[in-house]
């Protein structure tokens, strides 16, 4: 019912920025807890970090905390994850996904998912 595209990633030196969009369609966008994943090459998909629906609480994994942010915008139905001092290491496909259940934190737990945009980062 819900449909979800990614936008944003691209190649980005060590130490740069970028921001990650994702447009959702199908019924209200406010009703889904977002969140952000992310698969490196011949790893699983992990959680990178989630927001709740309009009281704003956020979660991130340990490895982007003080350099990634989620945000949403429930009136455009976007969310984004801006990616600040990002290292190889953030290199990886990074895949959005809705979730109606609290608190989700394994990918089984969300519901629709976008495809994916690639994210790599040089040294």
């Amino acid at each position: 019912q819900a449909q979800l595209v990614e936008s944003g990633g691209g190649l980005v030196q060590t130490g740069g920025s970028l921001r990650l969009s994702c447009v959702v369609s199908g019924p209200p966008f406010s009703r889904y807890i977002m969140g952000w994943f992310r698969r490196a090459p011949g790893e699983e998909r992990e959680l990178v970090t989630r927001i709740q629906r309009n009281d704003g609480s956020t979660y991130y994994a340990d490895s982007v905390k003080g350099r990634f942010t989620i945000s949403r915008d429930n009136a455009k139905n976007t969310v984004y994850l801006q990616m600040n001092s990002l290292t190889p290491e953030d290199t990886a496909i990074y895949y959005c996904a809705a979730a109606t259940q609290s608190s989700p934190y394994y990918a089984s737990q969300y519901s629709y998912w976008g495809q994916g945009t690639q994210v790599t980062v040089s040294s």
